[in-house]
């Protein structure tokens, strides 16, 4: 695979680079900004795993992920959002968001994932993980998740989530009903307010009671009637 990182610190990014020649076969670019990862896109023509910081200075991961998507087709993302490690308060299967410090194995392995990952295959975040980025970074505006023709929207502010609506729910039953979809293509829009906020419980609480629920439906579901 052909992978680019975009991360300001030379240090860190210096070091990525050399864990992934050390343990894999892949290539690897390493820039700094997102001007920077623009240009190297110009004059590239394939682009299979984009590993970029979620924010810094002259670094907005998400506005460059979605940039690079349009230009590169099947092109999967990984995040190393600007919280620690010791922040997270849910620990999600398979991640692609990676804080520091940066556990080199798990870091390997989802490239590992996006390898096998089929080439024109939707780039796939969990919904709670997305959430939990969004809500650690103070995120204001909206996220937007699709999966199989089904889209919800949750809404937050200063990182709380404050309100959440899908075709069908709104209010809690809607982030609950978003959660359970689990894996999804998902858009942030930072201008977009929320038409009422339903939601007043701290956020990581009320993704924790989204992930019960969705687990204790599961388990119902499996029960012979």
């Amino acid at each position: 695979m052909q992978l680019l990182i975009v991360h300001r610190d030379p240090e860190m990014g210096d070091a990525l680079v050399q864990m992934i020649k050390n343990y894999s076969r892949h290539f690897c670019h390493l820039v700094s900004s997102e001007a920077s990862a623009m240009d190297w896109a110009r004059h590239h023509q394939r682009c299979d795993l984009l590993l970029t910081q979620l924010e810094s200075e002259g670094i907005n991961g998400l506005n460059l992920g979605s940039a690079l998507s349009e230009i590169f087709a099947g092109l999967q993302v990984l995040f190393f959002p600007n919280y620690s490690a010791d922040e997270r308060r849910l620990e999600i299967a398979r991640t692609k968001i990676f804080p520091e410090p940066i556990p080199g194995d798990e870091l390997l392995a989802a490239i590992e994932r996006a390898e096998q990952t089929p080439p024109d295959a939707p780039d796939f975040f969990h919904a709670a993980d997305v959430l939990q980025m969004c809500s650690l970074g103070c995120r204001n505006g909206a996220v937007q998740m699709v999966k199989d023709g089904r889209s919800g929207l949750v809404f937050l502010r200063n990182g709380k989530i404050v309100h959440a609506e899908t075709a069908a729910n709104r209010g809690r039953e809607a982030l609950f009903e978003i959660v359970g979809w689990k894996e999804v293509e998902f858009a942030y829009e930072r201008s977009v307010r929320p038409p009422v906020e339903t939601i007043t419980a701290p956020w990581d609480e009320v993704l924790i009671e989204a992930i019960n629920a969705n687990k204790e439906d599961q388990k119902s579901q499996r029960q012979p009637a």
